[in-house]
């Protein structure tokens, strides 16, 4: 596998940690851009993820992973709730036994926080659930998440500097109607450059 790497980017770096180095790309993390996972990445929550930050400040900042679905529907996670044809995804490992939801309804649904370009993310929850039960909500208008991911003041920028995370954008309706099995590649092949080749790199290199 390394002989693969030096024959594929010949001379562009001098070694596989530069490879593997994330370039500078003039985007700071702030709400509404979205961090890709480096190849290395470990752990059930973030390995090859995308997590769109829902805040950040200098207090710190809170995400939502996008494609780690879980074997629970909505039914399931909203109790009164039937008939509502979507998934519920892993948001992230703090508070997880609560449901977050982005949307972009936020003329129906009262206190929603606006992220950018017409996504929202929160709002009345028993409005919401009233909504649904009247069929005024299309599964591709909002997805819902078990917990969130959170840094604390100083942490993920700590993270982007030691290599983690490539801060990134996605489109509204990339976000809302995303194929989460291939999210990850296709966002970094969208990069271009060495995050291209990135998305080739087998997740155990072990095994090639």
């Amino acid at each position: 596998m390394l002989f693969w790497i030096y024959k594929t980017i010949g001379n562009t770096v001098d070694s596989t940690s530069d490879f593997f180095r994330i370039e500078k790309n003039n985007i700071e993390p702030e709400k509404g851009k979205v961090l890709i996972a480096e190849p290395f990445l470990e752990g059930r929550y973030f390995k090859r993820s995308l997590v769109l930050l829902t805040e950040c400040n200098k207090h710190g900042a809170v995400g939502l992973v996008l494609n780690k679905p879980i074997n629970l529907s909505v039914d399931e996670a909203l109790i009164s709730v039937a008939n509502f044809k979507g998934s519920v995804y892993v948001g992230g490992p703090v508070d997880p036994n609560h449901i977050y939801f982005l949307h972009t309804i936020p003329d129906l649904l009262p206190n929603s926080i606006h992220i950018f370009n017409g996504l929202y993310w929160g709002g009345d929850f028993e409005v919401l659930k009233n909504l649904i039960g009247q069929k005024r909500i299309l599964p591709d208008q909002i997805r819902f998440f078990a917990g969130y991911a959170g840094w604390g003041a100083g942490q993920l920028n700590d993270e982007i500097n030691e290599n983690s995370w490539l801060v990134s954008q996605l489109e509204v309706d990339e976000i809302m109607n995303c194929d989460n099995e291939k999210l990850w590649e296709k966002s970094l092949r969208k990069m271009g450059g060495r995050y291209k080749m990135w998305s080739n790199f087998p997740e155990n290199p072990g095994m090639n």
